[in-house]
């Protein structure tokens, strides 16, 4: 028996087939009707089954090492939370990876609406931090890129491991495949890049910079097509020719290139690269912008810094984390685990006992993905019902269950998300409507529409002068 359904990788849902044999899970495959798959899988995915059967995952609801029934940690978290009301919740945080899941946003925000002091963080170490505040430095605004490999006949990356890494590869990597075979129509890869990279293997011609030196190199090369009225300086014979070859083939494949930047180099790289795209006339055919998909797009390192200063100052007394693990992959000079030490209540939802579990009060076991009802969108916000393959092995809990838990409802993740889409679904059959999306592994018609963004000039300027200072 095949099943649809999402495996929420960064918090963005790539479609998936997944096989099972007897009510167990064993094969999974991409969903070839699902646009950020289209048929496909990576590693991670391919390798969520053996995590689904890992012996280490955590099986029991714990309290200071003690096992602990569920039940016992509803009241405790029930009371908790009924004394906080008593200051709207001033002492209250909730702590989650990136969020694209409609239920559990909606669910998240339900509970902030009784407790209108409490505050909602989110930490990823993977978070586009630098794409997000480089879209606000290009437009002014919020916006997500989505990039159309499959139409691109000559694309740039700059220290981007895009067809590997991030939420979005598994699709880029098939649309890139789709345009390699030899003979017309054959598209041509650069790869300008710090570290060696599976993308960089692939590229036609790739040149090796320092990290530092990549966003020069970005700047020489708009100088080049004009964007700017600065030239390049500094580099060597060697370098200049290979960017004067890469400007004519871009200029040559104007509305059909395509500019891709690394998720970790800085924001300004970003703000150039959309300047670059536009520049060339690539905005709207191989790039698209639209509105975030992210339920609450936050700058995560910030967001996880106003948690540890509040937590510091004592001003924190019951902490809900959800799936995150900070304490071993926060930033080492923002001392979170000193900080969650002076937190009153802490709680912790996760697949393992690991580092952050270990110094929290409470700790409950996750369930898996293969055995969770949720929601989860795609990167361009296509909306896929995640639907469990077997009940939990450990009887983990979902996020929705332990926010329904916060709330004072006792409810499953099942009746959770069907009652969300319900509510939302308006006029009409539902039930024929949930088995359709059930089926197919998608809500057709939820991937967010193209966005009309503008490039603002001032940012160019001072970029300019703070280049030719240095």
């Amino acid at each position: 028996l095949f099943f649809a359904t999402a495996m929420p990788i960064g918090g963005y849902g790539t479609g998936l087939l997944v096989e099972s044999h007897m009510g167990r899970p064993t094969k999974v495959e991409g969903n070839p009707d699902h646009p950020a798959s289209l048929g496909a899988t990576n590693a991670l995915a391919q390798a969520s089954v053996l995590g689904l059967y890992d012996p280490d995952r955590s099986q029991v609801v714990s309290s200071a090492g003690e096992i602990r029934p569920w039940p016992a940690f509803v009241a405790a978290l029930g009371a908790k939370l009924e004394a906080e009301k008593a200051t709207g919740g001033a002492g209250f945080r909730i702590l989650t990876e990136t969020v694209t899941s409609p239920t559990l946003a909606a669910q998240i925000r339900a509970l902030l609406a009784t407790y209108p002091s409490a505050r909602w963080h989110q930490w990823d170490p993977t978070a586009r931090d630098s794409a997000r505040a480089g879209a606000r430095l290009a437009f002014g605004a919020d916006a997500d890129v989505q990039y159309r490999v499959d139409q691109a006949d000559v694309i740039l990356t700059l220290d981007a491991d895009f067809l590997t890494s991030g939420p979005a590869s598994v699709r880029h990597l098939r649309d890139f495949a789709s345009r390699r075979k030899p003979g017309a129509g054959m598209s041509r890869l650069y790869a300008v890049e710090s570290t060696p990279t599976p993308t960089g293997a692939r590229a036609d011609h790739r040149l090796a910079l320092s990290a530092v030196d990549v966003e020069t190199f970005a700047w020489a090369l708009a100088g080049e097509l004009g964007v700017i009225a600065q030239k390049a300086q500094g580099f060597s014979p060697e370098h200049t020719a290979w960017l004067k070859a890469l400007a004519k083939d871009l200029v040559a494949h104007k509305g059909k290139s395509l500019v891709v930047a690394g998720d970790h180099q800085s924001p300004g790289l970003h703000a150039l690269s959309h300047a670059l795209n536009a520049a060339l006339g690539n905005v709207g055919t191989t790039v698209v912008f639209t509105d975030p998909v992210a339920a609450e797009p936050v700058e995560s390192l910030a967001s996880l810094r106003e948690l540890v200063a509040d937590m510091a100052a004592g001003k924190v007394t019951t902490l809900l984390v959800l799936g995150a693990n900070p304490v071993a992959t926060a930033p080492a000079d923002l001392k979170f685990a000193e900080a969650l030490g002076k937190v009153a209540f802490r709680a912790h939802l996760g697949l393992y006992d690991d580092e952050t579990a270990q110094l929290c009060h409470w700790h409950v076991p996750e369930a898996h993905y293969l055995e969770s009802w949720s929601d989860v969108r795609a990167t361009d916000g296509t909306v896929t019902i995640v639907q469990p393959l077997i009940a939990p092995l450990y009887e983990g809990k979902t996020a929705h269950e332990v926010l329904a838990a916060a709330a004072g409802r006792e409810q499953t993740a099942y009746e959770i998300v069907r009652a969300q889409w319900q509510g939302t679904h308006g006029t009409g059959d539902f039930e024929r409507w949930w088995r359709t999306v059930l089926h197919d592994g998608l809500v057709a018609g939820t991937a967010l529409p193209p966005k009309d963004v503008r490039i603002g000039s001032e940012w160019v300027a001072t970029s300019i002068a703070a280049l030719l200072k240095q």
